[in-house]
């Protein structure tokens, strides 16, 4: 009796697809901040810092910042 027109109810799939997708995308992103935060605060916490007699010390690995 009445024609079918299914093209509004495919945008809305298409939509809500779209709107999985960010939120599968942020909710990964927001898990993975604080590892990245974590391994950047570790890498910078070894960079060599100097002091003021001009020699530099490394908080990791055993180096200091004087090539020794």
């Amino acid at each position: 009796m009445f024609a079918r027109d299914e093209r509004g109810v495919t945008l809305v799939e298409y939509g809500v697809a779209v709107a999985v997708a960010v939120g599968v995308g942020v909710l990964g992103l927001a898990g993975l901040s604080s590892n990245i935060n974590s391994s950047m605060d570790t890498a910078g916490d070894c960079m060599p810092t100097t002091t003021t007699a001009g020699a530099g010390t490394a908080l990791c690995g055993g180096t200091t910042g004087d090539g020794g």
